[in-house]
């Protein structure tokens, strides 16, 4: 059990899953993700995902339009076949507009060209993990218990964020012991009602996302 996920029940957390063909752009897509605070799980096929996944876990899907076999678009009608709710986060390298507006009529939370900058894949991904874990908290309330942490709170959960290690926390506050920062990052959760490095680091893109980077 390493650092980072000793606080999290994992069946709870959301997982974004990867289905595309192309191993590269699965290792830098989960690679990217990662970096965001994210779990992620990489297929290379439809079939493989739907054998190999747990669709019970909260999260969403990202799926390339074009895959030999059974393509992104056939495993959305598969899943809808099935019952599957996952949020799903269409990739394509084709701008095909009548392709997107079917695929969001199903139901499809995002449809992003892969040539889009990172912000703007990584906000649909956000958007459609938000989705899968139920309403969204009152904006009014978010903010509310974000300024009820303190300064030295925010700074702890904004360091988490960025997926730091607690050492690497307390190195960057200049030095804090590790049980301090645990200690910060325990009021961190309570207050925000939250577990693990995962929700730190949604609350903290929520706070962003509704105040902005400056006054967040």
């Amino acid at each position: 059990m390493t650092e980072r996920h000793f606080e999290t029940d994992k069946t709870a957390q959301p997982l974004v899953r990867i289905v595309d063909d192309d191993e590269q752009v699965r290792s830098s897509l989960a690679f990217m993700l990662r970096q965001e605070g994210y779990e992620c799980e990489a297929y290379e096929s439809a079939r493989a995902f739907l054998t190999g996944d747990s669709p019970s876990r909260p999260g969403c899907l990202v799926l390339d339009v074009r895959m030999p076999d059974m393509t992104g678009l056939e495993l959305q009608d598969e899943m809808i076949r099935r019952g599957m709710t996952l949020p799903i986060v269409f990739l394509s390298a084709h701008g095909d507009i009548d392709m997107a507006v079917d695929t969001m009529q199903k139901g499809a939370a995002a449809f992003v060209q892969k040539t889009a900058d990172r912000s703007r894949l990584v906000d649909a991904i956000h958007r459609a993990v938000a989705r899968s874990t139920g309403p969204a908290a009152d904006p009014g309330v978010e903010v509310a218990r974000w300024h009820a942490l303190t300064d030295r709170e925010r700074e702890v959960a904004e360091l988490i964020a960025e997926g730091l290690l607690n050492r690497e926390v307390g190195e960057r506050l200049g030095g804090i012991s590790v049980k301090t920062v645990q200690v910060h990052r325990g009021e961190v959760c309570r207050k925000l009602g939250v577990k693990g490095a995962s929700g730190i680091s949604q609350a903290v893109r929520r706070i962003r996302a509704i105040l902005g980077d400056e006054e967040a």
